[in-house]
């Protein structure tokens, strides 16, 4: 980690900056981050962990704070999903550290191909489901939401935030891709979730980033760190900030097709 060369480090912030944007425009992407270290740049899991996990806190913090101004943030919902984000992050990663690093990246580019391919279905369904209520003649289509019923039962976010934090700190998906889909199957509206998901997320960066941290000599690697921080930083507040503004939908279709591709390539 010493000997990275000018290249590594314009790659490095380029794809930090890519996937912020990504992330604040559509909470996903960020699972991206360790297949690029560990995949494309070689780097060990641990490292590879280390640094997706102080990203996510970055776009975690900024993205929620501009979906909160937008009025698109459930805090009370995002609280309780947290308190269970909290301790299944916690809990993966001390699993992460009992298990053989070939069979932690194996798990990671799974997960991978699972964000990748239920993006995919998702955006199946929506388009079937839309196509449906207008052979329908619906008279309101509208996105249905139902953020206050689903906060009201703090048992099951606890649960689902249990589980997909526990995944997530483990694999270095992020959060987003996980939670987003999910509340939304739930009933809650796609804005909300979303800014739901970055909120969550930043309860599971914190344990994540602590545990893979102290597992390595982050002094040596401080510029690294700082350069991480500034360009994901960027990123990902030009992301949130026009979110309103991109084709959503065909940068859905570009990060899932991708996200397919390079883990079933990774895994052969």
């Amino acid at each position: 980690m010493n000997s990275l060369t000018i290249l590594t480090l314009v790659i490095i912030a380029a794809a930090n900056m890519a996937v912020g944007g990504c992330i604040g425009i559509c909470g996903i992407a960020g699972f991206l981050l360790p297949m690029l270290y560990t995949g494309g740049l070689g780097f060990d899991v641990t490292y590879a962990l280390a640094l997706s996990f102080l990203a996510f806190l970055v776009s975690g913090i900024i993205g929620s704070f501009n979906y909160y101004k937008a009025g698109n943030l459930d805090v009370k919902m995002s609280l309780k999903l947290g308190i269970g984000s909290l301790i299944g992050a916690i809990a993966g990663v001390f699993l992460q550290s009992m298990i053989e690093k070939s069979t932690a990246k194996t798990i990671l580019y799974l997960v991978v191909l699972f964000s990748g391919a239920s993006i995919l279905v998702r955006m199946w369904n929506e388009k079937r489901k839309a196509a449906s209520a207008a052979s329908n003649e619906s008279p309101d289509s509208s996105e249905p939401v139902r953020s206050k019923s689903i906060a009201d039962h703090m048992g099951f976010l606890i649960f689902l935030g249990i589980t997909t934090g526990a995944i997530c700190s483990l694999s270095g998906a992020g959060g987003p891709v996980l939670v987003m889909p999910l509340l939304v199957a739930c009933g809650v509206s796609t804005r909300i979730a979303v800014g739901v998901a970055l909120f969550d997320s930043v309860f599971i960066a914190i344990p994540a980033c602590i545990g893979y941290l102290s597992r390595i000599t982050w002094t040596e690697v401080l510029g690294l760190l700082v350069l991480i921080v500034l360009t994901h930083g960027i990123g990902v507040w030009l992301g949130s900030r026009f979110a309103g503004k991109v084709p959503v939908q065909g940068l859905k279709i570009f990060v899932a097709v991708f996200s397919v591709c390079i883990a079933i390539y990774m895994l052969m």
